[in-house]
């Protein structure tokens, strides 16, 4: 099993999963998330398995960051935010999106919850 794990070296929830992953022997490929976000294919797979598990798009959003704030994200969103210009937003800042970022070949996962993560692997 592969993981790939988008991430900011200067973030403590990324650090604590890849400390979690070091300590199960997970291999996964790192890739900084502000340098190389993810495409937007890989965006719109990481929203489908978000509404599987009743979450929305809001969810794909680093909500507490500087940016999103600055950028009025939230009442973007409320004010209908199409999900194709969410994603093309998200595709072009990394900083913008929830981190750690992880897809499996079958699933992913935003944020660091040991159980969740567990459950990719």
């Amino acid at each position: 099993l592969m993981l790939t794990i988008y991430e900011y070296a200067k973030c403590s929830t990324c650090r604590s999963a890849l400390k979690h992953l070091d300590a199960k022997k997970v291999k996964y490929t790192k890739i900084p998330i502000v340098d190389q976000p993810p495409t937007a294919a890989e965006l719109k797979r990481m929203l489908g398995y978000l509404k599987a598990a009743g979450k929305t798009l809001r969810n794909l959003f680093n909500t507490s960051g500087e940016q999103y704030r600055a950028l009025r994200i939230g009442e973007r969103l409320k004010a209908g935010m199409t999900e194709a210009e969410a994603i093309a937003l998200l595709a072009k800042n990394g900083k913008l999106i929830k981190r750690p970022f992880i897809l499996s070949a079958r699933n992913g996962a935003i944020g660091f919850q040991p159980e969740v993560l567990d459950s990719l692997l």
